[in-house]
């Protein structure tokens, strides 16, 4: 698993452009069967994000979703965008973050009519208590002067069909109402992902501006106004749960690698042969009469740093050279190895800046390997006071 990446998919190129509006340094990442995703980072942060298009329909969702979780293994993935409100339960701006899906078109045609055979996928428990948490911290909005009151987060069903609903007397209408009266926001894609993710054990978000209400009230004029705001606002939401996401991953990551650092962590006695007494000490290995204390580096200057970097080079080459470290983890922590130590040399505080976030990127690569982890988490903290 990437454990600083999560993919975020949209369904309009609207909502693609407000998520993409959220990143920096977004690049071209091409699936070998022609899917083109852009990965970027969350600005101000070390969150990376693969943004893609699915177009509308839960069908062609579902593919690039699997394609998508294959590619990149994320920690998440996200689908971003629109919907309307179901029964007025969220306004027009307002965000739903569902915390489970309906894919309200299964049923069976009978002599006595049609009988609903409802499939639902639940969110990830992790994920629904994070948007919570989000959602009660309030500051996920971004400031745009003039849209009126602040939108709010709203948890709850989504309904996901095949056909856009606006009508409140139409049989479909009718039969949402009749099972699956909770639903609060209804759209077209939101199965096809909950499957995928379902499939792959990769845990999915359905975050949706609300832009109309499915009523018989939706019109061109209307959607002109309202689906770049309520895209805008899911953007806005979804951007943050990622970085969320990928710092919680980061936080367990160190967190594994202390214990097992401390597990691995013998205790060594040596003999004070001048005083003929033995004094207990903590070493990382004992050679001759050479004590190796385990000690974060001394680093002051820009120089010592990318010292450092070269001499955790060496340790990539290592664990790569023993087959613990496969081929595609290792590329790409030589890429986020080149990048901080080519900002390092710069030695400005933007490319200090850019040091962090490429080391920071660079653990999450590394995660699953406390030696490297444990090595790199005093260099993180370098480069961040080098600024």
């Amino acid at each position: 698993m990437s454990k600083d990446l999560v993919v975020i998919l949209t369904a309009l190129n609207l909502e693609y452009q407000a998520v993409r509006r959220k990143l920096a340094a977004p690049r071209v990442h091409r699936h070998e069967r022609g899917t083109r995703f852009e990965v970027g980072t969350v600005q101000g942060t070390a969150c990376r994000v693969a943004l893609g298009l699915t177009n509308k329909g839960n069908h062609s969702a579902a593919v690039i979703a699997e394609r998508a979780i294959q590619e990149f293994s994320p920690v998440a993935v996200l689908f971003v965008g629109v919907a309307g409100a179901l029964w007025e339960s969220a306004r027009l701006g307002d965000v739903v973050m569902a915390t489970h899906v309906y894919a309200y078109h299964g049923g069976t045609s009978e002599d006595d009519g049609l009988k609903a055979r409802p499939r639902v996928w639940e969110a990830a428990h992790g994920i629904s208590q994070l948007g919570s948490h989000l959602a009660r911290m309030n500051d996920w909005a971004d400031d745009m002067p003039g849209h009126g009151r602040a939108p709010q987060v709203r948890f709850g069903a989504i309904a996901a069909g095949e056909v856009v609903q606006n009508s409140k007397i139409s049989a479909e209408a009718q039969w949402i109402r009749q099972h699956y009266n909770d639903a609060l926001a209804i759209e077209m894609e939101a199965a096809g992902v909950a499957q995928a993710g379902h499939l792959n054990g990769a845990p999915v978000a359905i975050v949706r501006g609300i832009s109309d209400r499915a009523d018989g009230t939706k019109s061109s004029a209307k959607d002109r106004n309202w689906q770049p705001r309520a895209a805008a606002n899911a953007a806005a939401f979804a951007t943050r749960l990622a970085v969320e996401l990928v710092g919680e991953q980061e936080q367990i990551a160190m967190s594994r690698a202390g214990r097992a650092h401390a597990a691995d962590t013998p205790e060594e006695h040596v003999s004070n042969t001048a005083h003929n007494s033995t004094v207990g000490i903590m070493a990382g290995s004992v050679k001759g009469s050479s004590v190796y204390m385990n000690v974060d580096p001394k680093v002051t200057s820009p120089a010592d740093l990318v010292a450092e970097l070269d001499g955790f080079r060496e340790h990539l080459k290592r664990h790569h050279a023993k087959g613990v470290l496969d081929d595609d983890t290792y590329r790409e922590a030589l890429a986020e190895l080149g990048f901080a130590h080519r900002a390092a040399r710069e030695n400005t505080p933007e490319s200090s800046k850019t040091a962090t976030m490429a080391l920071k990127r660079l653990r999450g690569l590394v995660a699953e390997f406390p030696e490297l982890v444990a090595t790199l988490a005093p260099l993180v903290v370098a480069a961040g006071d080098l600024s």
